[in-house]
C-alpha cells in the first residue's frame, strides 16, 4: 500500500511540475509585434531599411522569435521599446541568412546604463569604464551583459563600421563549437578554415602595423578579429567588399546572405 501511494505522490509531482512548466512557457511566449515598433525599426536599424517588404516581414517575425525566447533585464533604468528592438535586431542581424535559426545558448540579455569595468561596475564613481559588452561564462553561463549606452551608439553612428550589439552576438556564434576562439567551426565548412585562419592572419598582421581600417580591437586575438570583421561586415558591406574582398567573401559565406 505505502508503494501505491508513493508512486501516485511521485506522479502528482510531476503532473503539476509539467503543468507549471508549460504554464511558465505560456507566459514567456506571449511577446507580439507592437505597430509602433515598425517605425522604430524604419528610423534606428539600417540594416532594416534596406530589406525588401517581404524580408521586412521575415525580419519582423525573428525578433518576436527572440523576444519570446530571451528575457531581456535592464539595471538601474527602465527598459525602452528602443532598447528591446535594438538588443533583438543585433541578434537576428548575424542570423538572418539562417531561417529562423536562434540562439541555443543565450537565456537572459542584461543591460547597464553604461559602459562598466571588469568587476561589473558602472556607477560614475567606478573606475575603468570601458567594456560595452559582453558573453558571459561561469555564473553568467547563457547571459549577455551589454551597456545601453554601447548599444545605442553602435546603430546610431551608420559610418563607424561598429556595432556592439552585433559584436557579441557574433561570439555567440562563435561559441556554438564550444569554444570563442575565431574559428568558427559551425558557420565555416572545414575545408575552408585554412583559408579563413590565413586571411585573419594576414588581416591582423595589417592591424597591428597600422595598415588597416579593421578597427584595432580586431588585432588583438582571432576571437576579437572575428567580432570586428563581421560588425564592419554588416555595418559597412560594400566598403568591406571594395577594400577587403577575400576577407567579404568568406564573411558573406559565413552569414549565408544571399
Amino acid at each position: 500500500m505505502i508503494y501505491i501511494i508513493i508512486t501516485i505522490a511521485l506522479l502528482l509531482i510531476i503532473y503539476l511540475s509539467l503543468k507549471k512548466e508549460k504554464k511558465s512557457q505560456e507566459v514567456v511566449n506571449k511577446i507580439e509585434i507592437k505597430e509602433h515598433w515598425y517605425t522604430i525599426l524604419e528610423e534606428n536599424v539600417l540594416f532594416y531599411q534596406k530589406l525588401d517588404a517581404q524580408q521586412r516581414l521575415h525580419f519582423k517575425k525573428r525578433i518576436q522569435s527572440f523576444l519570446n525566447s530571451v528575457e531581456i533585464v535592464a539595471v538601474d533604468f527602465e527598459l525602452e521599446d528602443l532598447d528591446i528592438l535594438l538588443v533583438a535586431s543585433s541578434a537576428v542581424i548575424p542570423v538572418f541568412g539562417f531561417n529562423n535559426w536562434m540562439y541555443p545558448n543565450l537565456k537572459t540579455v542584461i543591460i547597464y546604463p553604461d559602459y562598466f569595468n571588469e568587476n561589473l561596475e558602472f556607477a560614475a564613481k567606478s573606475e575603468n569604464k570601458i567594456i560595452g559588452g559582453l558573453v558571459g561564462n561561469g555564473m553568467f553561463e547563457n547571459k549577455m551583459i551589454l551597456s545601453r549606452r554601447a548599444l545605442h551608439h553602435g546603430f546610431l553612428n551608420k559610418t563607424d563600421k561598429g556595432n556592439t550589439g552585433i559584436h557579441e552576438f557574433v561570439h555567440l556564434l562563435d561559441k556554438l563549437d564550444g569554444n570563442i576562439d575565431g574559428i568558427p567551426k559551425a558557420l565555416i565548412d572545414n575545408e575552408n578554415l585554412l583559408q579563413w585562419l590565413d586571411v585573419v592572419h594576414d588581416k591582423m598582421e595589417a592591424i597591428n602595423n597600422d595598415d588597416s581600417d579593421i578597427r584595432n580591437y580586431g588585432g588583438t586575438s582571432k576571437e576579437e578579429f572575428f567580432a570586428v570583421a563581421s560588425e564592419y561586415f554588416f555595418e559597412r558591406p560594400k566598403l568591406l567588399q571594395r577594400k577587403h574582398p577575400e576577407l567579404y567573401k568568406m564573411l558573406h559565406d559565413c552569414f549565408n546572405i544571399d
